[in-house]
């Protein structure tokens, strides 16, 4: 049975093209299809190609709020090994406020985590059941910087915690991350047929 949430990960990344749809400075459209790109490769597991240096700069600072250990990240070495630590959790937003400038991306979603108990734990989250199913939903906000070619700089992502909700589902509802990873390998693939090889890279 397909889980209710397959539409909402195959659809994350609308509000981001929307927008660069009405925008037109070369440079905020690269931005834009940067991020795009960014976040269905996180999804997709691709973590050698976010931290490739057609996407991102030297020497990237995330700063990230998620439980109760707020923590620093540097490096693309760095980043790519957080990215790898994260483990089997299937990550996705909703609801999406973004905008775009010369600086770089400011994005108010509703960000959703969806694994087990144990998984949820190795990011800080206070969970009952190691074994349990669990969705995890905030009201975040995302504020990439970027540098004047295009290339993504840091992160730093706040978490408003007056909206955090950890809720059990049934497994039943689950996705696996298998599954979502294929998704967004469906996504790219689909945007790469319509806009080409390197859509993402800028040129002046």
């Amino acid at each position: 049975m397909t889980s209710k949430y397959e539409a909402e990960v195959y659809h994350c990344m609308d509000s981001t093209f929307e927008l660069y749809e009405r925008t037109e400075s070369p440079l905020h459209r690269a931005i834009l299809l940067n991020y795009w790109r960014h976040v269905h490769l996180e999804g997709a597991a691709m973590f050698e190609e976010i931290t490739a240096p057609d996407m991102m700069a030297d020497d990237p600072k995330y700063h990230i709020t998620w439980g109760d250990s707020p923590f620093q990240v540097e490096g693309r070495k760095g980043v790519f090994d957080f990215y790898s630590s994260i483990g089997d959790i299937v990550l996705w937003n909703s609801g999406d406020k973004i905008a775009v400038a010369d600086w770089g991306i400011a994005d108010e979603m509703w960000f959703h985590q969806m694994s087990t108990g144990t998984e949820l734990k190795k990011i800080g989250h206070k969970v009952e059941k190691d074994d349990g199913l669990y969705l995890v939903s905030s009201r975040q906000a995302f504020i990439w910087p970027y540098n004047d070619q295009a290339l993504l700089t840091g992160e730093h992502l706040y978490e408003d915690k007056s909206t955090l909700t950890i809720e059990e589902i049934d497994p039943a509802e689950a996705m696996t991350p298998a599954r979502v990873r294929e998704i967004h390998k469906e996504c790219l693939a689909e945007m790469e047929a319509r806009m080409g090889p390197n859509y993402w890279v800028y040129r002046r």
